[in-house]
Order: C-alpha cells, then structure tokens, then sequence
C-alpha cells in the first residue's frame, strides 16, 4: 500500500544526481526569497520593540534581538534542509515527530510550567524554555494527511477515522492547557484537509457545529476562556490593557507611522516583541509595512496553494494543503486579535514574532511546505500524457 500512495522511487538518473543541485532545480525560489524577507522584517521589528523588556530585565539592549537571529538562522537552516526531503522521509520523520511531541504535550500538566502566564504551555530547560505544541501541529498535519491518504487505496486502513480521532485527542489535550488558540488552528486545519480529501458538507458543518458546542462549554467552565471571550465582546475596551494599547497604536500609525524609535507600545506591553508585534510595525513604520507584511504571508500561502492544486499525489496534495493552512491561519489569528477582530490567543507571528520554538517550528513547517511543492519532473510526463504522477 505504501508503494501505491507515495509512489515508485524516481528514475535512476535522477537518483543519481547531487541532491543539492536537484534541490536547487526543483525548488521554489520565490517562496524562499519571501520568507527571507519575513525574517529580515521581524528582526527589524524586533529591533525596535525588545530594548524596552531588555530594559525592564536589567539586560543588554539587544539581548533579546540576538537571540531572535540566532535562533531565526537555526529556524532557516532547518527549513533549507528539510525542505530537501523527498516525501516519503518526510511521512516517515513526521511519524515519529508526532508520537514524541504528542507524548511532550501529554506530559505537560505534570513537568511543565506557566511562566506565570495561566496556561501550562512549555518546558523550562533553564537556559531557555520549549513549547512542544509549536512543533506537534506540523508533524500532525503530515501524519494526518498519510493516514487520509491510506484510506483511499483499496483495502487500506479508515485512516480518515483515525485521523479525525487524533485531531480531538490532540485537540483536547492542548485546550487542557489551556491552549484553545492551537486546538483550534489543528481543528481547522484537520477539517480543511478533509474538504480536500473529499468529505461531504453535511458532515463538516456537523463538526462546525461540535466546535461552537465545544466553545460553549468551555466558555461556562473555564475561567481563562470566559476572560478572554468577555474582554472581546465587551463594547467597550480599556485603554489600559494589552487590545486597548495595540488598538491604540495602530490608530497613532496611520499611514506612514509616527518615526522608527518613536513608538510607545513597546513601552507599555509586556509582549510587544511576540504577540504584539504588528502593533509595533504599525505605530513605528505604519500601514504601508503592515500591508508588505500581509502582502509576504498571502503570497507565500497561496503561492503554494497554487503549485499543490497542479499536484497529483493525493498525499502531497493533503499534507502542502494542511500545512499551508496552518501557516496563513496563525498569522490572521496574530493579526486579528492585534485590532480586535479576534479574541486574544496568545500565538506568534510567524517567523516575526521573538520565540525560540516558533522559530524553529516555522522553520521546519515551511520546510515541509516547500519540500511539498517542489517541482518534480514526472508531474510534467504525467501530464503530458494524462497519467498520475509519482513521487519518490
């Protein structure tokens, strides 16, 4: 079965050929360019608004933007070079990266810590700190689009059932956190390959409506759900909280900002440098650099959006898709709650944002991603004489 859904090995020539230059020849170019410029963008942002917390911790100003790059150019490595995986390496690692980080998550309530923030979301190596939910959700769209993938070959396991079974599992155990920011981007993005795969609507609008249940209920029993979701409705919003900042300095940036360096947001919240980093770009730099980062984030998404929908293999198809989803739903969740379309999550911007486990998290999910819509010769054969293509 393996065989039939991931293909036969590519021709022996082009086995043969250096896998650097194939890489090269095969991958897109534009996309990387794209997300060297997000980088490039977030270390400039970062820039401006880590000083202030540097300030505040009694450390050197720049303590927080170097580790930003350092960490960044570990993140782009690590897209460079899983980007170079051929699909089955990456099936067969993300099975693996799932198991260890679903069992990370698992283990939190017991060997995690808050840092005080309410929600058990990460280890305290001391040095630093990792949030294992950054990693499982890459790792589980790959393996979830494989088990979707084996239930369509003949005879094949109910890998659509499996999958959807982990999707809760994995879900209920990040909203135990609570994290209902990242149990709601897996549901997401586990429903949106279903579509793909081929799920009826009915079936998908029962599960909508399973979420807005399951929303509701946790809204009457979870006190740090019911804070965030009674902030959000309220009509009026406090001047001195982390919404009513960013709003504020989002509306003092108007088109072209109000100068770099001159900017008060950073000053006033905690996470400027993390979750409110286009609060930052918008009061300092202005519209005109929100819309450029918007602009790198839809082009990078539908970018690959377009190269997987020419793409024949069912398993590439599901796994790009997913994972593209993540990618574009995460920075609109950033972005939103920054001018209060959305409830406050908690959640980066990728590949903007200051976190460790972010960056190296993005960085292996764009990796995947690209390594998904590389071009592959047998796809213009395949096309050329109207058959399947195969994937090595």
């Amino acid at each position: 079965m393996t065989e039939m859904v991931f293909g036969a090995e590519g021709a022996p020539s082009a086995e043969r050929e250096p896998i650097v230059p194939r890489w090269w020849r095969t991958v897109d170019r534009w996309t990387l360019s794209a997300v060297l410029v997000l980088f490039l963008l977030g270390l400039l942002l970062g820039l401006a608004a880590s000083p202030p917390l540097a300030a505040r911790n009694g450390l050197d100003p720049f303590h927080y933007v170097t580790r930003q790059a350092v960490f960044g150019v570990v993140g782009l490595a690590a897209m460079l070079i899983v980007s170079m995986w051929e699909p089955r390496a990456l099936r067969r690692w993300a099975t693996i990266g799932f198991g260890l980080t679903f069992l990370a998550v698992l283990l939190l309530p017991v060997l995690g810590t808050d840092f005080g923030k309410g929600a058990t979301r990460w280890y305290s190596l001391g040095f630093a700190s990792i949030q294992p939910s950054e990693f499982l959700k890459p790792v589980f769209v790959v393996f979830a689009a494989w088990l979707m993938t084996g239930s369509m070959a003949r005879g094949g396991p109910p890998g659509k059932s499996l999958s959807f079974g982990l999707a809760v599992a994995v879900a209920a155990s990040l909203a135990l956190q609570p994290d209902f920011g990242q149990a709601s981007l897996i549901l997401a993005a586990w429903g949106l390959m279903y579509f793909v795969a081929g799920a009826p609507m009915l079936l998908l609008v029962s599960l909508a409506g399973a979420v807005v249940a399951t929303g509701i209920f946790a809204y009457n029993n979870s006190e740090h759900f019911a804070r965030r979701i009674d902030g959000y409705l309220d009509p009026v919003v406090d001047p001195t909280t982390q919404i009513g900042y960013a709003t504020a300095a989002i509306r003092e940036g108007g088109f072209l900002g109000v100068g770099v360096g001159e900017g008060l947001v950073k000053w006033r919240l905690p996470d400027a440098h993390t979750d409110f980093i286009i609060a930052v770009a918008a009061e300092e730099y202005g519209l005109l650099l929100v819309l450029v980062i918007i602009g790198l984030f839809a082009f990078i998404t539908l970018r690959a959006l377009f190269r997987l929908s020419r793409e024949r293999d069912a398993f590439i198809r599901l796994a790009g898709t997913g994972l593209a989803a993540l990618f574009a739903m995460q920075s609109v969740i950033n972005m939103g709650v920054a001018v209060r379309l959305l409830p406050a999550k908690g959640m980066t911007l990728p590949f903007v944002s200051y976190g460790g486990s972010s960056l190296l998290a993005t960085g292996v999910s764009l990796g995947m991603l690209i390594a998904f819509t590389r071009t592959r010769p047998q796809d213009d054969l395949g096309d050329a004489l109207g058959l399947g293509g195969r994937h090595g």
